[in-house]
């Protein structure tokens, strides 16, 4: 494989909406989110009200890539080979002699290999990988905080309550019917949320769309709220930009739950039709849908056997964290760097490469903070790929994470 990525080989290049388009404006989605959840557990669930009541410091333990172990009601931080490097019980940090007393001596995690080779959810725990449920973290914490405070029984009925309250909240008829707090509100003032793509990246979209590549938009968010963000961020001719639009699509599985694959729907008025189509047959917005459909359409679209498609990238900017064009919030001073992990015990520092970072090198091409960061860039540009035998800090584009060049240079 060349050390090498350009936009210019692939022949698709397809597209998440949420924050890889549409970048958010994350201090205020996140405490949408937040309060969305929680909303939701004092109103249905009996919760307490103080649950609603943050203060600007409590952000500060909302942190990208922690896994719920939820047998031992902890959460975690991991290096790259399941060693627990941070934990706390609520938003309490556990010791190291803490930390021993639930994972041993060697402070290994039961569960690594089935996250490691999955990254699905699971009955013995939750990965927080993505935005839209990453608030959830705090709640859960603080959920812990409250319990533990009235010397309550800590049981997995918490865990329900909050996947319920996810699942009220994002449900896809939420949007239509203006259930929970998270939709009305986006929809009453999608500025507040959302932020307009540049017109450099518009531009962008259009001279690859003009230069023969076929664009893929490919979204597990259902069709209505796709229009609204599109028509907010992209302007309201957005459709002409893309060849597909594939929405409700439940990434990861849209792409690895083969054979048990949901086929793609029509959409009329962003309802979708009740019969499954069993094949692909053209371009258009579709809802639902698999991988290997879609790969046969564009065999035909490119006539070629094997259409080379490029699509997402991780994203980085200095301490800035990014999964698919995402962006989270800086370095937590509660869980530290979300690629280093670094630690001083008895006056020696310790650096630890996190789990999440080992998964970037190792699933990724390259890295970058935001679609603007490349959009002025000709389409031939030659983006340096990770790789295992160049230093850890080649592949991001246009500079490493500071704690990896710290790294780099220790």
């Amino acid at each position: 494989m060349s050390e090498y990525f350009s936009l210019s080989e692939c022949d698709v290049i397809g597209f998440d909406l949420d924050h890889t388009l549409c970048r958010y404006n994350l201090k205020e989605t996140s405490r949408l989110i937040y309060e969305s959840f929680a909303r939701y557990l004092v109103e249905h669930k009996g919760y307490d009200k103080d649950l609603l009541l943050l203060t600007p410091a409590t952000w500060d333990f909302c942190f990208k890539g922690l896994v719920v172990d939820l047998e031992e009601g902890n959460l975690i931080k991991l290096a790259e080979d399941g060693t627990v490097l941070r934990a706390t019980h609520g938003t309490k940090n556990l010791s190291t002699d803490d930390i021993i007393k639930h994972y041993g001596p060697k402070r290994e995690w039961k569960h690594f290999n089935s996250l490691n080779t999955s990254y699905t959810r699971s009955a013995k725990y939750y990965f927080y990988d993505n935005y839209f449920d990453l608030p959830g973290a705090l709640l859960c914490a603080r959920v812990v905080d409250m319990l533990n405070k009235r010397g309550a029984e800590i049981t997995s009925d918490i865990w329900k309550d909050i996947v319920a309250a996810i699942d009220h909240n994002y449900n896809t008829s939420a949007f239509r019917e203006d259930t929970g707090t998270y939709f009305p509100s986006v929809k009453c003032c999608p500025g507040s949320y959302l932020q307009p793509c540049s017109d450099a990246v518009k531009s962008w979209l259009r001279s690859m769309k003009n230069s023969g590549k076929i664009l893929l938009l490919i979204t597990s968010s259902h069709s209505d709220y796709c229009r609204l963000v599109c028509e907010h961020i992209l302007g309201m001719d957005f459709e002409e930009l893309f060849d597909i639009i594939i929405t409700n699509a439940l990434k990861p599985g849209f792409f690895s739950l083969v054979p048990q694959q949901r086929p793609f729907r029509t959409l009329v008025n962003d309802v979708e039709d009740s019969e499954g189509l069993p094949s692909l047959e053209k371009p258009g917005w579709y809802s639902q849908g698999n991988w290997p459909h879609l790969h046969e359409l564009l065999k035909t679209m490119t006539n070629k056997s094997e259409p080379k498609v490029g699509q997402d990238c991780f994203l980085h900017s200095d301490e800035l964290h990014h999964y698919r064009w995402c962006l989270s919030p800086p370095v937590s001073n509660q869980w530290g760097s979300y690629f280093v992990d670094m630690q001083k015990n008895e006056g020696e520092e310790t650096r630890r490469l996190t789990w999440c970072c080992h998964s970037i090198h190792t699933y990724s091409t390259m890295a970058i903070p935001s679609i603007e960061a490349i959009a002025d860039l000709p389409l031939d540009f030659k983006f340096q790929r990770f790789s295992s035998d160049k230093p850890i800090t080649t592949g991001y584009y246009p500079r490493p994470p500071d704690s990896l060049l710290k790294w780099e240079e220790n």
